[in-house]
């Protein structure tokens, strides 16, 4: 039985895509049960549709407060029985007890070499800061914004004519080839969380979580 998952977007989807697109080739033995957007707009609303995947927009300008949107949220979540919720470009700060409630079941991917250039605008802060490297990292989704425990990271080198718009692209390249990879990880039983820290194949992971290299993709 396929693993099953919902996926949390905010706009246009391309990590859904990436998980998509790699549950048809069989190299990830996930079910996506639903795909949920708090903006209409979104257009990965479209790629799940298109994907016979179920789908819904929950805005959340509809709500009086953070608390009463993340609770629908949670309702609406709990309706498919997920065993992993991922956050794909899902754009919103969660409250605490969204955060407890999916403890240890919730991955996000984050455009930086965490914990360096949490919250936004993380590809103009690398090249302004002067980086000679950059990159993007899945990590497990806690309380505090950006810093749960890291899974996996990729890198890539800042040229000297970088602009954000060229890095972001770069990066976007990276995070569809490790935020499927952690999927797997996690839903063939080797990804775990224990006592707030990343456990793969048994072992803790360091604060960086593992480097991505090509060879992680045949194991």
């Amino acid at each position: 039985m396929s693993f099953p998952v919902v996926v949390l977007i905010s706009g246009s989807g391309s990590n859904l895509q990436a998980l998509i697109d790699q549950s048809l080739q069989g190299n990830l033995d996930i079910d996506i049960k639903a795909v949920i957007s708090n903006k209409a707009s979104a257009f990965g609303l479209e790629r799940a549709a298109k994907a016979g995947i179920a789908s819904h927009a929950l805005d959340h300008k509809q709500f009086e407060s953070r608390e009463a949107f993340d609770h629908a949220l949670m309702e609406l979540i709990d309706q498919y029985q997920p065993k992993l919720v991922v956050l794909a470009g899902f754009m919103r700060i969660l409250t605490e007890d969204f955060t407890r409630h999916y403890e240890g079941r919730m991955l996000n991917i984050h455009p930086s070499l965490l914990p360096k250039y949490k919250g936004l605008n993380t590809h103009q802060r690398a090249i302004d800061a002067g980086e000679a490297e950059h990159g993007v990292s899945v990590h497990f989704v806690t309380s505090e914004l950006d810093a749960g425990s890291v899974v996996l990271q990729a890198n890539t080198e800042i040229s000297s004519d970088e602009t954000a718009d060229s890095l972001a692209q770069k990066v976007h390249a990276l995070e569809h080839i490790i935020y499927p990879l952690s999927v797997k990880w996690f839903s063939s039983g080797r990804l775990t969380f224990q006592h707030g820290q990343a456990v793969l194949d048994g072992e803790a992971l360091p604060e960086s979580g593992v480097r991505y290299t090509t060879e992680l993709n045949e194991h």
